[in-house]
């Protein structure tokens, strides 16, 4: 604490006007500073504390930026750049512009098959090369829908007059004939492991175990129109239908049983056109999309464990086709009359991100590659188009291809 009965004003007074003129540190010894140089042992008159001009800068032989890493910024994620054309387009002459049917699907192997009229081509996306499966007689035919079995090596192909082929693509060679489920056309197939699940004009769902001769298992019967859409969950445990009948059911196969064909776990009946387009979310199970045709327009999303509707939002078109992104929580559709185009949504926000224009008719099918990546569709326009829309996969380098059971373990027993 300052006293100023210590002060020795005189010494400060000459100090400040005449002692410190010619010298940076004068060198004037008070009586305080003789007591207190004594109490710390300092004899020789040298000052503890003493004001100086600054010292000069060191020079620096290597400058500081270059030695010392720039300071660490938070890390954003790079903006993902959407191209807005198409990266591919191939021809796809007499393919049926029909909304019911399902004529385009991407297996596992990275093989994508497409139905054009009564004939079934395969295109190989790793070269690239084109090859004809099978051209179906003309009192079969047309081919009304394609799907792969989960090995990405067996492919179920509906038939207009009600049967289903299932054929070894790899071995080019039909393994046999389904028939008896439908009395009409099969407009939509989904696998589930071993049971190939078919909708037909007739309204029925067919669960078929392939692995036996007595193939049909199950029959579902809640539609009272054609059914055009059909998706089983991810976990195999839930089945989504939709048909012309504006409705969508959940089926679940632990609820259903033969005995019981009309139990169904949930009905939806808020759509007011048919309901083709059907998506099960990669990173929540229970989570499925649905789009209404030209009378509807409308998504709508569904808790399928509480029978929830969570979100409906007005499109402003024909809802052909629904895919989820396997890397971002962004969901893409494909839609007809006015623009045709295909429209990429974040979830769950639902706000356009995107708008794919190429197409000059309705994108009345759409399917996506084993990576999640790149996006086919398919218009009445009779040209197939593959979009980058998805960008990469989230995990770096390629990831292994998913082990599946053989679904066909049993299926040399058959004749």
């Amino acid at each position: 604490i300052p006293n100023r009965s210590a002060m020795d004003f005189g010494y400060a007074h000459y100090m400040l006007t005449e002692g410190t003129k010619g010298k940076e540190n004068p060198e004037v010894i008070t009586p305080y500073q003789k007591k207190l140089a004594e109490a710390v042992n300092i004899n020789d008159g040298t000052r503890i504390l003493a004001f100086k001009n600054k010292p000069p800068t060191p020079v620096e032989l290597v400058p500081r930026e270059i030695l010392s890493p720039p300071p660490q910024s938070k890390l954003s994620k790079p903006k993902r750049c959407i191209p807005q054309t198409s990266e591919r387009t191939l021809d796809a002459p007499d393919i049926l512009d029909d909304f019911y049917l399902n004529l385009l699907d991407w297996g596992s192997d990275n093989v994508l098959s497409i139905a054009l009229e009564n004939t079934v081509y395969l295109w190989n996306a790793s070269d690239s090369s084109t090859s004809e499966l099978v051209t179906v007689d003309e009192e079969y035919g047309p081919v009304t829908s394609v799907n792969w079995a989960q090995d990405g090596r067996h492919l179920a192909i509906g038939l207009n007059n009600s049967h289903v082929q299932i054929w070894d693509t790899s071995a080019s060679k039909q393994l046999r004939t389904l028939k008896g489920g439908h009395r009409t056309r099969v407009g939509s197939l989904a696998w589930n492991s071993h049971i190939l699940t078919t909708g037909g004009m007739d309204g029925k769902i067919v669960n078929n175990d392939v692995r036996v001769r007595s193939h049909i298992v199950e029959t579902y019967r809640g539609h009272n129109q054609e059914v055009c859409g059909l998706k089983w969950s991810s976990s195999g445990h839930q089945l989504a239908s939709g048909g012309n009948d504006n409705v969508v059911h959940i089926w679940d196969r632990s609820v259903v049983s033969s005995n019981s064909p009309t139990n169904w776990l949930h009905r939806f009946e808020e759509h007011t056109a048919a309901v083709k387009a059907l998506a099960w979310c990669p990173f929540q199970g229970n989570l499925l999309a649905s789009g209404g045709g030209g009378g509807d327009h409308c998504i709508k999303l569904w808790n399928t464990h509480t029978g929830a509707r969570l979100n409906s939002f007005d499109t402003g078109s024909q809802v052909c086709s629904l895919l989820w992104n396997k890397n971002e929580r962004e969901l893409l559709s494909s839609h007809g009359f006015t623009k045709n185009q295909l429209t990429l949504w974040k979830y769950p926000s639902m706000v356009k991100m995107a708008e794919l224009n190429g197409h000059t008719s309705r994108v009345l099918y759409m399917t996506q590659s084993p990576d999640g990546c790149t996006v086919a569709s398919a218009a009445a326009d009779e040209t197939l188009r593959f979009w980058n829309v998805f960008g990469n996969p989230a995990t770096a380098g390629k990831a292994a291809p998913k082990a599946y059971s053989e679904p066909f373990a049993k299926f040399n027993r058959i004749r």
